[in-house]
């Protein structure tokens, strides 16, 4: 069919939509050179006329045509309202499979809408004249063959960034100008949500961009104009001369009060109000606008923050996944009712008994979807953190869309069609920032309207915002009279609790908070992080049975040490059902490593750890491996007292080496002691992962401040550079001891006392690595001493066997997400092989040929570090100006020193050269032997897992014998 001839049929077409609709899709099918419905899918699985079932407001199938993939295409009468045409696509379009085009036709209009999720809507419309041009044919034949063509470019996210964007400036200027932060807060969420409200239609006519034309023209007028509107917005029957307003209140249009503005104001106003608001996303709109509304956030606004994709990984399997199998139950109930009962056909009119059959089963299947919907609408989701409101905005449109899908499935079962019921009520909130508490009431509002007008659904009126009081604006954890807080009632519990590690939460929130917090709420150990008491508390609510389920972020250290332990009597009495024990993820505009816990009472299997089926989780964010729980590893008395944590400075007790030398050449002090005494070589974690940084400590230990003002050079220096910082510490203890390192270390310096050397290791390290260094060395705090000086323990240490243990109960820290060694974990639950365990002295097993094996495998692989770290060839070995110290390695010239800068442990582990792996493997194969495990080491039958069933079965043994 020519151009021509599809015009002149279709100029002078009278037909009604149901005589013409199929004739001039199969014409417009010819125009294009495309096959019919018919002719290319007779079976009509992906092209088809009529898709889907009746329609219980008449009318068959949900699409007059569809094209699975492509589009969606409904008509109507010539000159009829396409608007209304596109709104019951919207409402079929999740039973339609959501096609990427929506398309409507009044047979001299084609009207075209993408439908992509998470990107920004467009409207493509071409009319019969149109269709001569070759480039509009080829665009319509894409949307047969290439719907892609039509996605938008832009994503409702950089939509949204552009739009907070326009609002940053404008709230910095209203607080410069003296306004009170909540007022400029308030105000600016009015005038956010008036460009939404006429983006969408609920403000006729662009009211509010005409408000702000006229406005523009004489500044004085604009707060009586802004007033007249937010005062009409207020109240019922509102108008604006003649122009009649809808009621909107909600809270957020109580009163009329307006902030006066500039010009340069007004102009931005009105750049803003020319974008799109109708599209904008909800799930970051809160967080981008709280940055801008909020003085101590706007050094965020260019940060990242948290996607719907990464909320909906708690939404998912917390709320989404029982609801839907509870629908997916009653609708099984609702087919198996309406299957069984009588049918009517235009051949057979059911009569008497037959019809009264099927009128109740019609009735019962109802019922069963009327409660299914009662309960949809009864369930409440409590973010108690909820910020400016992502998460409620997610859950609330996941509830939607759940509801959704009940109604269309409930319909194709030939029930009455329902119109939505869950709101914005569903929702509950608990957030003590009053700007992101009003952002989340905005979010959650919009969010509402967006999904009925996505849907095709008007929005609620009388008024359009619902109360929102349910968002609460108060503290989560903690009552003003320093009792626990109380959460409402709720079915689910989601969120992201404000990360804030234990040893920050007196600086942040003071020490009488603090110690009210833990008081109020024994149950969490008092070295856990702040995010640990919402874990506490919807605990609480479960065993309360006040509360269903529950899914929180976390940082990832609640997998170790005392913050795991809120999470026992979830494993012990309930379960977590689905979890992520290490996700990238942004807080407060920076990135972070979190887990992700989702949990409730119920003690059915599988969970599912990190996307995968797993009999059980525990509170580690582990697996079973092997039936071991790895949490419940016994601390070993054969291990006491040999690891520890270097000493913790607490103010710049550290110095350059030249320093550190210029005081330890001075003579004796009037004590008659030398600096040497204090003045000790420091080793930090990069010291050991990287290259010597040639840094000195002093060290004052127990000394009384008398004792210490001997020794004259190092005291004054830190009487100068120390001593004002500790006068400003909020610890007694620290402030009057301000000469002596926050701990000294003195348990690791007795335990040390005597050894030739000790074994020094990185808490937090990309590779868990090992090394020699003399006694008298000061361990950093972010270092682990081992108070052990025999070449076996190095090397049982050094072993793949304790690398795996530490990995399993150390934890990760950080954004590179490196393994975290710690001495009470790590160490002191480690199974050493029978024999050869640290409590006793090296001489005791000097004989052991298992010993000797391993000592020698050790000192081979440390030999071989040495000469790669420090070649003769590339160092001059110069004396300390102390006897006793280990010689200066300085580099012999400019190339030694760049090719120096290259060789670190840290690069020979990432690099792993073969003679590096050959001395491991055979340091690894005797300590197997050790264990009495060599067969199956050698056979590589000793998996990972099966180490740690072993190791975690002998440490149990070891425990018991002790």
């Amino acid at each position: 069919m020519t151009p021509y001839d599809f015009l002149t049929k279709w100029r002078a077409n009278e037909l009604k939509e149901r005589s013409a609709s199929q004739s001039h899709f199969i014409d417009l099918c010819a125009l294009l050179g495309l096959p019919d419905p018919v002719s290319a899918d007779p079976t009509g699985d992906w092209f088809t006329f009529e898709k889907g079932a009746s329609k219980t407001s008449g009318g068959e199938g949900w699409a007059d045509v569809w094209r699975k993939g492509c589009f969606a295409w409904e008509y109507k009468g010539r000159h009829a309202n396409l608007d209304k045409a596109n709104a019951q696509l919207l409402q079929y379009a999740v039973a339609l499979e959501n096609p990427p085009l929506l398309i409507v036709s009044d047979m001299a209009r084609i009207v075209i809408r993408t439908n992509w999720t998470n990107s920004v809507q467009e409207k493509h419309e071409f009319v019969l004249d149109d269709l001569v041009d070759a480039a509009v044919r080829d665009r319509l034949r894409a949307a047969f063959l290439d719907p892609e063509v039509f996605r938008p470019k832009k994503s409702r996210q950089e939509l949204t960034e552009e739009t907070a964007a326009e609002f940053a400036g404008l709230a910095q200027r209203l607080r410069d100008r003296g306004h009170e932060p909540h007022d400029v807060a308030h105000f600016v969420n009015r005038l956010v949500f008036c460009m939404f409200a006429e983006d969408v239609g609920l403000l006729p006519d662009h009211l509010f961009t005409k408000m702000l034309e006229v406005s523009r023209r004489s500044v004085d007028e604009f707060s009586q104009n802004a007033s007249t509107l937010f005062g009409a917005m207020a109240h019922r029957g509102g108008k604006v001369g003649f122009t009649a307003i809808e009621w909107f209140n909600g809270g957020l249009f109580e009163n009329d009060a307006v902030l006066p503005v500039t010009a340069d104001d007004i102009e931005q106003l009105l750049r803003a109000a020319g974008r799109d608001w109708s599209q904008v996303d909800p799930s970051i709109l809160g967080t981008l606008f709280e940055r801008g509304l909020d003085p101590a956030k706007r050094s965020q606004l260019g940060a990242h923050y948290t996607d719907r994709d990464k909320i909906m990984a708690i939404v998912r399997p917390v709320i989404i996944e029982p609801m839907e199998a509870r629908w997916a139950e009653a609708r099984a109930r609702m087919t198996t009712l309406v299957e069984n009962a009588p049918r009517q056909t235009k051949e057979k009119l059911l009569r008497g008994a037959e019809l009264g059959k099927r009128t109740r089963a019609l009735a019962e299947a109802a019922a069963i979807h009327e409660s299914y919907i009662e309960q949809l609408a009864q369930y409440r989701v409590l973010d108690p953190a909820c910020g400016s409101g992502n998460f409620l905005y997610v859950a609330l449109r996941a509830l939607k869309d759940i509801e959704h899908r009940a109604n269309l499935d409930s319909e194709a079962l030939g029930l009455p069609r329902g119109f939505p019921r869950v709101g914005p009520e569903c929702v509950l909130g608990i957030e003590l920032n009053p700007y992101a508490a009003e952002l989340a009431r905005v979010s959650v509002w919009i969010g509402e309207i967006q999904w009925m007008r996505r849907n095709g659904f008007d929005a609620a009126k009388n008024p359009i915002l619902r109360p929102l009081e349910t968002i609460e604006c108060r503290d989560a954890v903690l009552r003003e009279d320093g009792t626990r807080a109380e959460w409402p009632t709720a079915n689910a519990v989601i969120g992201n609790p404000p990360f804030l590690g234990n040893k920050k939460m007196i600086a942040e929130l003071g020490e009488d908070y603090t110690r009210a917090l833990r008081e109020a709420w024994p149950e969490v150990p008092g070295g856990a992080d702040l995010v640990c008491y919402w874990f506490a508390a919807a605990w609480s609510m479960m065993a309360g049975e006040r509360l269903d389920r529950a899914g929180l972020v976390t940082t990832n250290s609640i997998r170790g040490s005392a913050n795991r332990d809120v999470l026992k009597p979830v494993v012990d009495q309930g379960r977590i059902f689905a979890a992520w024990s290490d996700e990238g993820w942004t807080v407060e505009g920076a990135a972070v490593r979190v887990s992700l816990v989702c949990f409730d009472r119920d003690h059915g299997l599988p969970a599912q750890l990190n996307g995968v089926p797993v009999g059980r989780i525990f509170a580690d964010l582990s697996a079973e491996r092997g039936g071991a729980d790895l949490t419940t590893a016994a601390r070993l008395a054969a291990n006491r007292n040999v690891a520890f944590q270097g000493p913790v400075k607490v103010g710049p007790f550290d110095v350059e080496g030249e320093t550190a030398r210029s005081w330890l050449r001075k003579p004796k002090n009037p004590n008659g002691r030398l600096n040497a005494e204090v003045v000790r070589p420091l080793l930090n974690g990069m010291d050991i992962t990287r290259r010597p940084s040639d840094r000195w400590i002093v060290n004052f230990g127990e000394m009384a401040l008398d004792e210490a003002a001997f020794f004259e050079a190092p005291f004054e220096y830190v009487r100068t550079d120390v001593k004002p910082l500790r006068d400003r510490n909020r610890d007694e203890g620290r402030r009057e001891n301000w000469w002596r390192l926050g701990r000294s270390g003195r348990d690791m310096a007795e335990a040390c006392a005597g050894l030739t050397r000790a074994i020094f290791t990185p808490r937090v390290a990309k590779h868990r690595l090992f090394v020699w260094a003399q006694p008298l060395t000061v361990p950093d705090s972010r270092v682990a001493v081992i108070a052990r000086d025999d070449d076996t323990t190095f090397g049982i240490l050094h072993s793949r066997f304790h690398e795996l243990w530490s990995l399993a109960l150390g934890g990760w820290h950080g954004v590179g997400n490196d393994p975290q060694y710690t001495p009470s974990l790590g160490f002191e639950t480690f199974p050493f092989p029978d024999g050869l365990t640290p409590n006793r002295p090296a001489a005791g097993y000097a004989d052991d040929p298992r010993a000797q094996a391993i000592a020698s495998a050790a000192a081979r692989l440390n030999d071989g570090r040495e000469s790669w770290l420090n070649p003769e060839e590339l160092i001059i070995r110069i004396p300390e100006v102390v006897a006793g110290y280990p010689d200066r390695l300085i580099p012999k010239d400019e190339d030694a020193a760049k090719e120096l800068k290259t060789r670190t442990l840290t690069n020979l582990y990432n690099a792993r050269p073969q003679w590096l792996a050959n001395a491991h493997a055979v340091l690894d194969e005797a300590v197997a032997d050790a264990y009495g495990w060599g067969d199956d080491w050698r056979s590589g039958r000793l998996l990972d897992d099966e180490v740690l069933s072993r190791l975690f079965q002998l440490n149990q043994e070891q425990h018991q014998r002790r």
